[in-house]
């Protein structure tokens, strides 16, 4: 099957929230106010990958 640009998004923002994890895990924030804006940038695209994951099974159910 051939990637959708929800596909391509998906993967996209997927690999973003991978690099902030792995910049909290690596110790990469000094200090409270960096680890609140990194917990909220992972807030962020969490919520775009559940809006663009609702956006791609309605496109989906209206192909059918």
């Amino acid at each position: 099957m051939a990637k959708t640009v929800f596909d391509v998004l998906l993967e996209k923002i997927e690999e973003q929230k991978l690099s902030f994890m792995q910049y909290l895990v690596d110790g990469g924030v000094k200090d409270f106010a960096a680890y609140k804006e990194t917990c909220g940038v992972l807030r962020g695209l969490a919520s775009a990958q559940r809006t663009i994951s609702d956006l791609a099974k309605i496109q989906e159910d209206n192909d059918d």
